[in-house]
């Protein structure tokens, strides 16, 4: 059983940056896929980046250029950059853990960014 937990999100001007962080309580090393998810209002959630064991990261095309996921698995962490944000970035994120490859099995509770002047 992993535990997910997010921090990082907040109130930031368009233009600006945040850098989300998604703490495990166990080892990611031999977890397949870890990511992030986002929900804006109203709105379905979405896959914004995943980093996969052993493959280049991907990343909603929205964010491409912007964002950066990354892992470090010797410190159990999942972090998000994100720069240059817009309004439209503006939702709640989730981070996830996909241990096989075959699904996700564990999701945190998310953080709030909210992306206005």
């Amino acid at each position: 059983q992993v535990q997910l937990v997010e921090s990082g999100g907040g109130l930031v001007q368009p233009g600006g940056s945040l850098r989300l962080s998604c703490a495990a309580s166990g080892s990611i090393f031999s977890i397949d896929t870890v990511g992030w998810f986002r929900q804006a209002p109203g709105m379905q959630r979405e896959l914004v980046a995943a980093a996969a064991r052993g493959s280049n990261p991907s990343y909603l095309d929205a964010v491409n250029g912007r964002f950066t996921i990354s892992r470090d698995n010797a410190k159990n962490m999942v972090y998000l950059q994100m720069n240059n944000l817009k309004p439209e970035d503006t939702a709640d994120y989730y981070c996830y853990a996909d241990p096989s490859g075959y699904g996700i099995e564990y999701w945190g509770k998310g953080t709030r960014v909210t992306v206005s002047s």
